[in-house]
């Protein structure tokens, strides 16, 4: 069961020609209500510092699920991943 959610809720874009490297670069996210009200907000742009060839990719991580049901959604978070 466990496996049939590592897939869900995890967005990739593209920006120019996409990573040259691997380095990555890591961002929490904070919503409140299930995701409805954004407390903080990751920059996809401002994380690539500079670079025009990246990768976004918003995800839930395990944490982000666990931190999602201890609070029974009232706390949110996400993951944002640049990878350069």
């Amino acid at each position: 069961m466990s496996l049939s959610f590592t897939s869900c809720y995890t967005y990739t874009h593209t920006v120019g020609s996409g990573p040259q490297s691997n380095v990555q670069v890591k961002k929490m996210n904070h919503y409140l209500i299930y995701g409805l009200a954004p407390v903080s907000v990751s920059n996809p742009s401002e994380m690539a510092g500079g670079a025009q060839n990246y990768s976004v990719t918003i995800t839930h991580t395990f944490v982000d699920g666990l931190l999602n049901a201890i609070t029974w959604g009232i706390y949110s978070p996400t993951t944002t991943i640049v990878t350069k």
